[in-house]
């Protein structure tokens, strides 16, 4: 299965290491490639924008929304790496809300890595889209 994995930035080791899981559990798995060179430790004066408050400003130069869009189009489904950010267990922020929609309206699969979070205001929409939970392990993609 083509699988696009996606999270908060501040995951992105975590999704990386998922992607390469993917793999060797015989899907394609797939990331944005920025995530995969800031993990190896390139880009760095694009980390360093990034965590300067730059951003929006990094999110349009480099046109996140639409590449994360047509990535989304090409799969058969999305991974979200959804661990604990702000003291909110299995955490899902504003963009990856957007992409799970952008993945809903297309027909995807939408999995978890963890467990449903819960106590963020937009849960109802986040339940609407019926994402499977893999409960941390990405074997269970399988069974599905």
């Amino acid at each position: 299965m083509k699988i696009y994995v996606l999270g908060s930035t501040s995951f992105m080791k975590e999704m990386v290491d998922a992607t390469n899981q993917l793999r060797e559990l015989g899907h394609d798995g797939w990331i944005h490639p920025h995530y995969e060179a800031f993990v190896r430790g390139e880009m760095q004066d694009h980390v360093a924008r990034w965590n300067n408050g730059e951003k929006a400003a990094l999110k349009r130069e480099n046109d996140y929304f639409r590449e994360h869009y047509k990535n989304i189009l090409e799969s058969e489904a999305v991974l979200i790496v959804n661990l604990k950010k702000r003291g909110i267990n299995n955490y899902i922020g504003g963009n990856v809300l957007m992409e799970m929609g952008q993945a809903y309206v297309n027909d995807k699969k939408i999995f978890f890595l963890n467990g449903m979070p819960s106590g963020l205001s937009y849960m109802d929409e986040i339940e609407a889209m019926d994402p499977v939970c893999l409960q941390g392990d990405l074997a269970n993609i399988d069974q599905v």
